[in-house]
């Protein structure tokens, strides 16, 4: 799925924080978290990510996974110093007002996936 049909289509009440961004991006999974340390230690490249944390952490930790946009939940607008690095690491960031769980939902029931972990027994 696009960047810009998940915009579209997934009634997210969607805003787009950046300038210029390429909605053009195909994303295949999410992950929602606001731990950054299960996102390092989890995260594939190409995902979405859903937060509700605003640091340039989660821009760090998109650059350093391969993450290809952000949706900020829970109408938590990141400062203007996240959005200058989100838009120089050409990282699509957008807001919602609806929680994690409900973006969740949406985005699963138009056929986004989450990853799977395997767990050690």
């Amino acid at each position: 799925m696009k960047l810009k049909e998940i915009i579209k289509c997934l009634n997210l009440n969607c805003k787009v924080l950046c300038e210029d961004p390429n909605l053009d991006i195909d994303i295949e999974f999410a992950i929602a978290s606001d731990l950054m340390s299960d996102i390092l230690a989890t995260a594939k490249p190409g995902e979405l990510l859903l937060t509700g944390l605003v640091h340039n952490s989660v821009i760090r930790t998109c650059e350093i996974t391969g993450i290809n946009a952000v949706i900020f939940v829970r109408n938590k607008k990141p400062p203007d110093e996240t959005i200058k690095l989100a838009k120089n690491c050409k990282i699509p960031v957008l807001l919602t007002d609806l929680t994690m769980f409900e973006t969740c939902g949406i985005l699963f029931s138009k056929g986004l996936k989450g990853i799977h972990i395997e767990r050690a027994d």
